[in-house]
């Protein structure tokens, strides 16, 4: 839980950019964070946002390295090039989106990742903000071997036909009938992206084929409430979700009740 770290424990971590095996067999760049010392640690699959592969990520990285997960980022807009985060994720939204399909096989290469490191238990979950958000419940729905997953504030699980597209040919929430994980929700009532009327119908999907599941819903929070480099952070919703986080993953991928 934060900062409930003892004081007279150890704590190292070692932090740096890898590649691994992602969709087709592509060889892409990740951001990697793991606590140091002999394990077993659980793992945790961080998919970025819309704003892109950004220092954002890599700071949320660091912070599951410190509480005793390793953490993988993978870049899924690798195959756009390389320059500034925003420069590259702008070239993602003009060229229709990474595809699902793309993004889902970026995840099946991070699992076998970080399932294959000898300090490794062998529980991973999986967790976005944003897009992430929408990619992290269609993991959850898709991925075969993941003990948890987390969606925050992601948009487009409700998609009406006409924002079907060939990058994103299925809305997430056909899926749920294949949710093998229990799933965790973050949103923000003052959202647009997606709409409390949305989170709405997502919950009663889920309910109906008695998935497990918990949302949580934060008054005076919007989309992005834990980007503290922008307008929207609310520090205090912010955190109590990150407590809600690390006890979902404390149970899920730790074991303890």
């Amino acid at each position: 839980m934060w900062n409930q770290l003892q004081t007279d424990a150890y704590s190292g971590m070692m932090a740096e950019t890898v590649t691994m095996q992602g969709y087709g067999g592509d060889r892409i760049r990740a951001y990697y964070a793991r606590p140091l010392g002999a394990g077993p640690f659980p793992g945790v699959i961080l998919i970025s946002h819309m704003p892109g592969w950004d220092e954002m990520n890599w700071e949320i990285s660091r912070r599951f390295a410190q509480h005793g997960y390793a953490t993988i980022c993978p870049n899924i807009y690798e195959r756009f090039g390389h320059g500034q985060p925003g420069e590259i994720s702008a070239k993602a939204r003009e060229g229709g989106g990474v595809p699902d399909d793309c993004v889902m096989g970026d995840c099946e290469g991070a699992l076998q990742y970080l399932t294959s490191q000898p300090y490794a238990s062998g529980r991973v979950g999986i967790i976005g903000m944003c897009s992430g958000g929408r990619h992290a419940f269609l993991a959850g729905c898709r991925v075969k071997g993941l003990h948890a997953a987390v969606d925050c504030w992601g948009g487009r699980v409700i998609m009406a036909k006409d924002d079907l597209s060939p990058a994103n040919p299925v809305a997430p929430i056909d899926y749920a009938a294949d949710l093998s994980c229990p799933l965790l929700g973050i949103f923000g009532n003052d959202d647009k992206f997606p709409t409390p009327e949305q989170v709405d119908q997502h919950e009663e999907v889920l309910k109906k084929l008695g998935k497990d599941y918990e949302f949580h819903r934060y008054d005076g929070a919007g989309h992005g409430f834990w980007s503290h480099d922008r307008e929207g952070y609310r520090p205090v919703q912010a955190m109590d979700s990150w407590e809600k986080v690390f006890a979902f993953y404390d149970k899920h991928l730790y074991g303890r009740a």
